[in-house]
């Protein structure tokens, strides 16, 4: 494997309210390379959602470790871990997560603004994020002015304009039509073919086969790796 973006080992992650005992996670032990394209399947209970919350820095494993480019997460503060999440992940929602008030370029201007980057070098590079996904034509305008899949290309210049080690995507084409569908997985792809590390979470199966690699969960644990595709 080339150098390695993040690890999982022995994480569980279980969940107490009052006398009920839950085992969202029971002992996942997993390594994505740098550059690796991973899908992760699972029905509606599997874990998929807390394996996600805990690969984005949103939540901490119970117990075992979790390393995103060496660093133990687990180790970190609050503070700690929103910068993580800030610098290191570039996320892409299915409900877009954008700003209705804002315009394209302000949207995908935000986590630089939140770094601290100054002005016009968030705008230089938010500029250049967007025509990279095919929107320079369309800076100026609101989500509301978009269709869905511009304002989810939009997501995909704000996850990518910090430069993060990791595109980690939480069902990216649920919201899209057939045709909205295939161009966030070209885009993917050419993200991928450029070196990027992407982790796409998705129920569906024709979505997850565009991935190098499909991972399965099921009742918190791992399933056998399907083959690589390319």
């Amino acid at each position: 494997m080339s150098d390695v973006v993040l690890r999982l080992d022995a994480v569980r992650k279980w969940y107490q309210t009052g006398t009920l005992h839950v085992d969202a996670l029971r002992g996942i032990d997993l390594g994505i390379g740098e550059g690796e394209y991973v899908a992760i399947m699972g029905p509606s209970g599997s874990g998929k959602s807390t394996l996600m919350h805990i690969l984005g820095c949103l939540d901490t494993p119970s117990s075992g470790s979790y390393r995103l480019v060496g660093v133990d997460v687990g180790e970190l503060s609050e503070e700690e871990l929103a910068e993580i999440r800030n610098r290191l992940i570039g996320f892409v929602f299915q409900q877009f997560n954008l700003l209705a008030h804002l315009t394209a370029l302000r949207n995908v201007e935000l986590p630089l603004a939140y770094a601290g980057v100054p002005g016009d070098e968030r705008r230089r590079r938010a500029l250049a994020a967007l025509d990279r996904v095919g929107l320079a034509d369309r800076v100026d305008h609101r989500p509301s002015e978009l269709s869905g899949g511009q304002q989810q290309r939009v997501a995909i210049a704000r996850a990518l304009v910090t430069d993060p080690a990791l595109i980690l995507a939480d069902e990216p084409t649920g919201n899209l039509d057939s045709s909205s569908t295939r161009e966030v997985l070209a885009l993917f792809d050419d993200l991928h073919d450029q070196g990027r590390t992407i982790v796409l979470i998705t129920h569906e199966e024709e979505v997850a086969a565009e991935a190098q690699r499909v991972l399965r969960i099921h009742d918190g644990e791992l399933q056998a790796t399907a083959a690589v595709r390319r």
